[in-house]
């Protein structure tokens, strides 16, 4: 992993573990689990344009074990989709941080918690996106 990345991996890892420690909150091994996998990505991977979270041409990440929710919203923050201060209402009253992957949250593609819908919903909106504009091509045919 490059430097920037690792310096990545460490913040997010440090924003949820305070974020579930205050929510009184679990699934921080979850969480911790995910923390080098998201930075790669966030960090160096994904066409991602956080002024424009619905942009048309991003790469759309969908994960399923959306109770890794608080490392997910620290890098979506750390990559600038919300305030990084808003990280801290995780898990309160009325915040659309939720224990769960929410939509609700700029940069979160889909609203997550059972595992293994991630897969079905990703072939689904590859399958959606083909055939409304990014094949010239009927579907099938190519």
């Amino acid at each position: 992993m490059a430097a920037d990345t690792i310096q990545l991996a460490q913040t997010i890892r440090g924003h949820a573990l305070r974020m579930i420690t205050k929510a009184k909150a679990s699934h921080i091994g979850t969480c911790l689990s995910m923390a080098d996998l998201l930075a790669v990505l966030y960090g160096a991977c994904l066409r991602i344009d956080p002024k424009h979270p619905q942009w048309p041409e991003r790469d759309r990440l969908i994960v399923s074990k959306g109770h890794g929710a608080a490392v997910l919203y620290a890098v979506l923050a750390e990559c600038g989709f919300f305030p990084v201060a808003d990280l801290m209402t995780y898990g309160q009253d009325g915040s659309p941080l939720t224990g769960h992957a929410s939509h609700h949250v700029p940069g979160v593609e889909l609203s997550t918690g059972s595992l293994g819908h991630g897969l079905p919903v990703g072939c689904g909106l590859a399958l959606a996106a083909k055939r409304e504009s990014f094949s010239p091509l009927p579907l099938g045919e190519g």
